[in-house]
């Protein structure tokens, strides 16, 4: 709840990851210290050609982190006005994006399998449009999220 403004609502959803830059730097400084040691071992058998591809793991590695805390700075928004909710959604190479729903027709549905006890998407439903949230968030907190949006919009006046 935004204490600032007592007539909206308001979630901001991010990613979880469990790495910080820190964490990060010395993984890397680890991948590469292995794959230095690996590479000169090659070398000293001759079979010098390996320490390219040793090289190569540790910039493969590189990437993947890379593209993972991009992924990290993304960032979801949901707003409930009086009459409006409002999904902003941000990310970093992309322009703000965002959908404005009229509050009195907006569902909110969590997909559920009882029987296999799986949680699916959260959906925001309003007329024929349907906007997944939270696809990044963990299946409980999805659940949690879904009870604290039904509540939220279950408030006749924020």
């Amino acid at each position: 709840m935004d204490d600032r403004n007592s007539k909206v609502w308001q979630a901001t959803l991010t990613p979880h990851r469990s790495l910080s830059r820190n964490g990060f730097f010395i993984l890397m400084g680890l991948v590469g210290a292995v794959n230095l040691v690996v590479a000169v071992v090659f070398v000293i058998l001759g079979a010098w050609p390996i320490a390219g591809f040793a090289g190569l793991d540790v910039l493969l590695v590189w990437l993947a982190f890379r593209v993972n805390f991009a992924d990290a700075r993304k960032l979801e928004r949901i707003s409930i006005t009086e009459h409006e909710l409002v999904l902003d959604r941000m990310s970093e190479k992309r322009p703000l994006e965002q959908q404005r729903f009229v509050r009195r027709w907006v569902r909110v549905e969590l997909e559920e399998d009882h029987d296999r006890e799986l949680i699916g998407q959260l959906l925001i439903i309003c007329g024929r449009t349907r906007v997944a949230i939270g696809d990044f968030l963990a299946p409980e907190e999805r659940k949690t999220l879904a009870t604290a949006l039904k509540s939220a919009l279950a408030i006749p006046r924020i």
